[in-house]
């Protein structure tokens, strides 16, 4: 079942922001910056234990990865299951098949203040893909396949401020977004240099080979 609590509860549990919130994780008024410890009776108790076994490591970044993008277990575990056997680094894979999905990228291309926003948009039909409307998140995206704002949507008012807010962010060397006419490409398949997540995937991987 998908977490629909609040964002910062699941920020403050693994210890970080994961910007499920979009602009609203830079202001002064974060809980993770103000409680910089787990949520419950429990949290700051918590923090001060010195000694963590590796489970606990192993689980706590899974869990930070698979919040990050916002699946459920399933999903998360289906998704490592099918990158499991292709070649290269299954952490690697791992990320980049995460990196590939279309809510993701509508948030990454700046349609969208989150992925949780960006679902929303895809379940209304606001998404197209190579000129067809997509309303599954999970769609996968290929390189060269263009994902669009519909001609409809465009004037949506969380679109634009998105839009205007992810200007002033780095962009990624894989994607390409013309934000004249609302659309955006995967140049190539991300590498793991150039996916803007702090974790360490390789913990999932010894997590799911037990």
């Amino acid at each position: 079942m998908r977490y629909t609590g609040p964002a910062c509860r699941m920020c403050r549990r693994e210890g970080t922001k994961l910007f499920l919130k979009g602009t609203k994780c830079f202001t002064e008024k974060c809980p993770v910056e103000r409680r910089p410890y787990a949520p419950g009776q429990h949290g700051q108790s918590t923090a001060r234990r010195r000694k963590v076994s590796e489970y606990a490591k192993q689980l706590r970044e899974k869990q930070k990865i698979k919040r990050t993008y916002g699946l459920t277990e399933r999903q998360f575990r289906n998704t490592f299951e099918k990158v499991s056997a292709l070649p290269g680094l299954t952490g690697h894979n791992l990320l980049a098949a995460l990196e590939s999905r279309l809510d993701n990228m509508v948030y990454r291309m700046g349609f969208a203040a989150s992925c949780r926003a960006a679902r929303q948009l895809i379940r209304h039909r606001h998404i197209e893909v190579n000129g067809k409307t997509v309303d599954v998140a999970s769609f996968v995206v290929d390189p060269g396949m263009a994902v669009r704002m519909r001609e409809s949507s465009r004037g949506l008012v969380a679109v634009l401020a998105s839009l205007e807010q992810s200007a002033r962010g780095g962009a990624l060397t894989w994607l390409a977004v013309d934000k004249e006419s609302f659309t955006g490409r995967m140049l190539e398949r991300p590498t793991r240099q150039s996916i803007p997540i702090a974790a360490q995937e390789q913990l999932v991987v010894e997590l799911y080979s037990k």
